[in-house]
């Protein structure tokens, strides 16, 4: 996927592939309800999908594809619920070549559910749930100036004291598409159990998997020689 914006704090804008709206009932909401983070199952493709496609900026899965996901991957995956509604999901998979390595597929927080830190706290649930099984990275991909998704994945590499590297994964031209290459961010190695960052991620002034909060951008490099793609030595 273009991973897309993957903050929860702002309005939903063209080229996000992390936010999205409510996939259940409508209504007032209490905005003290609580969120009930857990893996997904079967029932909840089709709200994933009705999110997906509400937000207007991710690249939109067939509700069969949602369907499966939740039946192979919700050990990778997590969704919100905030009463009977669901607040917002994130999808991911271990790599098949690297066990030790969780990609982030799609993130989306519903509109009324932003600037609550949701996005920060579902990364921070399935980091902690998948890094008890062996799994020391977090990759995604961003597109350039995606700042907000930069945002919050530079925020969780803070929160649990590690690094955050970059390279290209995929160019234009594999994608065929004008909007600039799939970025690669690889964060790890996680020393621990992981965490999520602290608080509500600030409000972006744009849209769009884009500045880092704080006084300085989020650390990251290049990818070096000895970067491991697989697992890396202990």
């Amino acid at each position: 996927m273009p991973t897309g914006d993957a903050s929860a704090d702002g309005p939903a804008g063209a080229g996000a592939q992390v936010r999205g709206s409510s996939g259940s009932l409508a209504g007032p909401l209490d905005p003290g309800l609580p969120f009930e983070l857990g893996s997904p199952s079967p029932r909840d493709g089709g709200p994933m999908e009705r999110l997906a496609r509400e937000s207007g900026g991710l690249d939109v899965n067939s509700r069969y594809a949602y369907l499966l996901w939740c039946r192979d991957f919700a050990d990778t995956s997590v969704v919100a619920r905030a009463g009977d509604r669901m607040a917002g999901f994130i999808t991911g998979y271990r790599r098949p070549a690297a066990p030790d390595t969780l990609f982030v597929w799609q993130v989306a927080v519903g509109p009324e559910f932003r600037r609550r830190g949701l996005a920060s706290r579902m990364l921070g649930h399935l980091a902690g749930a998948v890094r008890t099984r062996g799994v020391r990275f977090v990759e995604a991909t961003v597109t350039p100036g995606n700042k907000a998704s930069l945002q919050l994945f530079g925020s969780f590499a803070e929160a649990n004291g590690t690094g955050m590297a970059s390279d290209v994964l995929f160019s234009e031209h594999e994608l065929g598409s004008d909007n600039g290459p799939e970025v690669l961010y690889r964060i790890g190695p996680l020393p621990g159990p992981a965490v999520a960052s602290a608080g509500p991620l600030p409000e972006r002034a744009a849209a769009g998997p884009r500045p880092f909060s704080g006084s300085s951008e989020p650390r990251h490099r290049p990818f070096e020689q000895g970067d491991a793609r697989g697992p890396a030595p202990d």
